[in-house]
This record gives structure tokens, sequence and C-alpha cells, in this order.
């Protein structure tokens, strides 16, 4: 049997575990170390910003009133559906609802047992330098006691995240701004804003939700963003335009010349890829901050494939992707894996692809649409089950729906009838068939 270690106890860790208890000939009971003092990863809402008692780093990127950007019925993992009764009905609920889900599943399959808590994982090196069948030394640090300890595994599973290192552009006058600039990471709640003028750069979920929120407050909120114009009605306080140019001492100028009188500037822009537990020796590379190489489906290290890193993919359906564990399968000898130079041919592709649809090198691991085909190469791959038709089907609707109707969107309830078809429902009732596919 494999020794199979675990980096971090999030959606990614949780399920990691659970399936790795749930093949007993093939692993040994998994170890998963988790820094923090519980599960739930970055579902883990605080009030605090900056860093935790141990002095380390926060890493939930909570805000207090935020709910899914994804109905519930698209988002659980596929073992483990949330049970619609305990939601009051809605399909959008708020991260403590997720949370509570997390605990659920983590219940379930009696998974804390297998968990380090309060374990930082401070170095890993490759025991075997330059073979790709190599295991694993890894050092991790108890945060209570400080004590060090050294373990060895067969694989390890990498899970940390990547929604708590904030992406900060190299945005000319940033450091001459007079006002407030903050990363939307250390966003908790809007009373801070009340009565300000705060633009908010980044049209993606965080920079598209945020604002909302801040808008309750503020007397102007402007989004600021070089994707499509949504075409949504809006707050009355709340308008889009284009990126920011630069800062000045009192305000921001906009890439058509604009110029906007502001007292706050939150950065949506995203989150950094880190790995700061990796030595060198493991020859893993984040260029731009966005690219993580070299990996093979954006999963499997390509040079030592008995690491994997799960989660890299953005704009996904994250839970059921992170069930798909097509490394297991690799480890498990159901499936074989090409050789290194065909999956680096096959990463090197994958890119060109991004390319040639004219997306900038730091989309290298964002799906969308693309992410139906690669999580149906994943299950194939694994053996495992496809996901329906409808999951896709009731995912682009709601997109579709987010660009159109921005401040209610999240109202709209759904239930799935059938592998290819959903409703909409209000007060108990089908509204209409409009998810008959």
């Amino acid at each position: 049997m494999l020794r199979v270690g675990v980096v971090g106890a999030g959606a990614a860790g949780l399920v990691a575990a659970r399936l790795l208890t749930a093949s007993p000939h093939s692993f040994a009971p998994p170890v998963v170390f988790e820094q923090s003092a519980a599960i739930g990863g970055t579902w883990v809402y605080t009030d605090d910003v900056g860093t935790d008692q141990h002095g380390l780093p926060i890493h939930a990127s909570m805000y207090r009133n935020l709910k899914t950007n994804l109905p519930k019925e698209v988002m659980g993992y596929p073992d483990f559906p949330f049970q619609p009764e305990s939601y009051s009905g809605k399909s959008f609920v708020y991260h403590d609802e997720v949370l509570d889900y997390l605990r659920s599943y983590a219940a379930k399959f009696d998974l804390a047992r297998f968990i380090q808590f309060e374990t930082r994982v401070e170095n890993v090196t490759p025991s075997e330098v330059g073979d790709p069948q190599s295991g694993w030394h890894v050092t991790t640090r108890d945060l209570a006691t400080n004590k060090s300890t050294q373990h060895h595994f067969d694989a390890l599973i990498v899970c940390n995240g990547h929604y708590s290192v904030p992406l900060i552009p190299d945005l000319p006058g940033l450091d001459q701004f007079k006002g407030r600039v903050m990363h939307s990471h250390d966003y908790r709640v809007p009373d801070p804003f009340t009565g300000k003028r705060v633009a908010l750069l980044g049209g993606r979920a965080s920079g598209m939700d945020i604002s909302l929120d801040v808008a309750t407050v503020a007397s102007q909120v402007y989004l600021a963003h070089n994707n499509a114009a949504l075409v949504s009605t809006m707050p009355e306080n709340m308008r889009q335009t284009v990126g920011v140019s630069r800062l000045e001492a009192d305000g921001a100028v906009l890439l058509d010349g604009t110029r906007l009188d502001i007292d706050t500037l939150i950065l949506c822009t995203g989150y950094e890829y880190v790995f700061p537990f990796l030595s060198a020796e493991c020859e893993v590379s984040v260029e731009e901050q966005q690219v993580v190489q070299p990996l093979y489906k954006h999963v499997i290290h390509t040079r030592y494939p008995r690491i994997a890193f799960i989660g890299i993919p953005k704009t996904v359906l994250p839970f059921p992707l992170f069930h798909i564990q097509f490394f297991l399968a690799s480890l498990s000898g159901r499936l074989r894996l090409p050789a290194r130079a065909d999956m680096e041919a096959d990463a090197t592709a994958d890119l060109r692809a991004r390319l040639e649809r004219g997306w900038p090198r730091r989309y290298a691991h964002t799906m969308g649409s693309l992410q139906w085909p690669y999580l149906e190469e994943l299950a194939a791959a694994a053996g495992a089950s496809c996901l329906p038709a409808v999951t896709a089907a009731l995912y682009e609707e709601v997109h579709q729906r987010r660009t159109e109707d921005l401040g209610g969107y999240k109202q709209h309830v759904y239930r799935v009838t059938g592998a290819d078809s959903y409703v909409e429902m209000a007060n108990g009732e089908q509204v209409a068939p409009s998810g008959q596919l």
C-alpha cells in the first residue's frame, strides 16, 4: 500500500482524504496536514485580516455577506449533494452554509481522524532527486509546540488553495494615492466605505460581488475592468468603466483618459499561486504568478509524477473537479501515464491553444467553457463517472444571467429534475421548464 500525504484540509484536501480511504487495498490511511485549527480552508470566515495568532498570513478571503455565485444544485461533490431541505429552498447559499456542508462531508466519511491540525508544512523535497518514482520527504512544524517532525510519503497531494496570496498589479501611482488601497482578500464588511467614492479594479466574480456589497453604503461605486461590458442594470450609485491606467494623489485615470475622483481603491485582481514549502529540487516554477509548471492536465508533475496539485484550474466547478482524482488512478495502476515528453508536449499544446484564442499567458489555468471537455477527459482517464449534462447546462445559464442581472441572479431558485433537466422554482412551485435539454 502506498503512503500518501495531503497538504491542506480545505475542500480539495477533504475529498483527497475521502477517496484515499475508499481504496484501502491500494493506499494506507492518509495523513493530512492543516495549518489552521479547523477544516474548510478558504471557507472559514474570520473578521481578522493581516496575520493570525501564530504570525502567519490570514488564509481566508471570505467577506461577511458572501453568497456563492454558483447554485448548490451543481456545486457539491457528486457523491454528496447539498440537501435541499437544509437551505430554506435557496440555490445560492452563504459561505457559512458551505462550511457546514464541508463539515458534514468530513463527518460522513470520518475524516477528522486523519488530519493533523495546526501543523504547517515547511519543506518538501524528493527523496531521490531526478527519479520520477521518487517519494517525498516532508518537514512539518506543530504551531502549538513549535516542534518539527520529519515524514516520508510515497506520494503527495498538494491542496493548499490559491485564493490566499493577493496578486497586486504594478499600477503607476499606487504609492502616491492618498486614499485607501486594499485587496479584496482583506475585504470583510461594507461599513467602512459609507459615503465613500470607491473604485474596484477587476470585473470577475469578486469584483462584481463586492461592488454590489459596497454599493449598499457608498456614495459612488465604479467597477473598473477590461472584460466585455455587463449588460446588467446596476444600482443607481454604481457604474462600470474601463480599467485603471494610473493613480494620482486624489483619484484614478482610466485607460480611456477619464478621471475618477475616488477615496478608495479595492484591488479585485486575483491571487498568486504559491508553494513556499516546495524546495528547489521539486522543480516547480510559477511564472507571472499565474502559470504553474510543469503540470500534466493541470494536475500531475511531469518530472515527478508522484506529486499532484489539486485545484489549480480557475473559473470551474471546484468541488466536482476536486472529486475527479485521476492522480489516484495513476498511483493505483488503473491509469498508465504517458511518457514525460508526451505529457510536457500535451501541456505545451494546451497553453498554445489558449494563446491562439487570444487569451493572455496568465490565463494558462482558466477554464470557463473549456472545463466541460476537460472534466470529461479527466473522468474517462480516472475511470470515474462523468458529470450529468444538466450540470453544464445550469452552470452556463447562471453565467449568462449574471451578466444580465448582476443584482438579482442569486434570487433564482433551481431544482434538478434529472440527468439532463432542471426547472426554476418560486414559492415551492415550478415556474418554467427552463432547463429542458
